[in-house]
């Protein structure tokens, strides 16, 4: 199975992959891809983290916007998830970390059979309400670095549950590397996902371009959610993803 992690700079992406990998890697077979623009830079942030075989971890530099080699472009991360194959096939998991991009990223379906993404609290508590393809329908939400919340001003139970909200009860872990119990959860979801995979009752959805997401009230009404489920409301006509 191929595991897609994506989210805003900084969110923790390659501390959540490297904390997978150590919980993992005793049980599964694993490879790891990494995107960056033109650096190998998370790459050697995983292999100097010593969680798994640095042979087993593969940049790809995108030399585009992330979300370039990710959706509209998939064929250099296919093609180092197909030579990661070839040198220690078979394998369980490839987990593919996008290089940090905006809300709108996500994985096309063809390079990827389940997608995470991933918020921290120190990006605000307000950004999860804000919406995007990957927070309302990737497989997984995180909202990483909860320990920072007090730190922050950020109530982490609103930001979860308002999570919860937004993806209308799919999944979302609220994750601290500092809690074994919250790491638990995300390997167990992970555990999960690879057996529904094995079984073939997990498909690949593609997250789309639009997502549930607020407007601003106007003339004093409060601010609502709004959705697109069929098409493009012709107010949003010409913005794109």
């Amino acid at each position: 199975m191929r595991l897609g992690v994506a989210g805003p700079v900084g969110t923790g992406k390659s501390s959540l992959i490297a904390t997978l990998c150590q919980e993992l890697s005793d049980e599964l077979r694993l490879g790891v891809i990494t995107n960056d623009i033109y650096t190998d830079e998370d790459a050697r942030f995983l292999r100097s983290a010593g969680v798994l075989d640095p042979e087993r971890i593969r940049p790809v530099e995108t030399g585009a916007c992330p979300h370039t080699a990710i959706r509209d472009d998939v064929t250099a991360n296919l093609l180092a998830a197909e030579d990661l194959e070839a040198d220690f096939g078979p394998l369980d998991l490839v987990i593919i970390e996008s290089g940090g991009d905006n809300l709108t990223a996500t994985f096309s379906p063809a390079l990827v059979d389940a997608q995470v993404f991933v918020l921290d609290v120190a990006g605000g508590g307000d950004v999860v309400r804000k919406g995007g393809p990957g927070i309302a329908r990737a497989d997984l939400l995180v909202i990483n670095k909860t320990d920072l919340g007090v730190h922050v001003g950020v109530d982490v139970e609103r930001m979860t549950r308002e999570g919860r909200d937004v993806r209308q009860g799919a999944p979302v872990v609220a994750l601290s590397q500092h809690d074994e119990a919250s790491i638990r959860t995300l390997t167990g979801w992970v555990r999960d996902t690879l057996a529904h995979y094995r079984t073939g009752e997990h498909t690949p959805v593609d997250p789309g371009p639009m997502a549930p997401h607020f407007h601003t009230g106007q003339d004093g009404e409060e601010p609502h959610l709004h959705t697109h489920a069929h098409g493009q409301d012709p107010a949003h006509a010409g913005q794109s993803a």
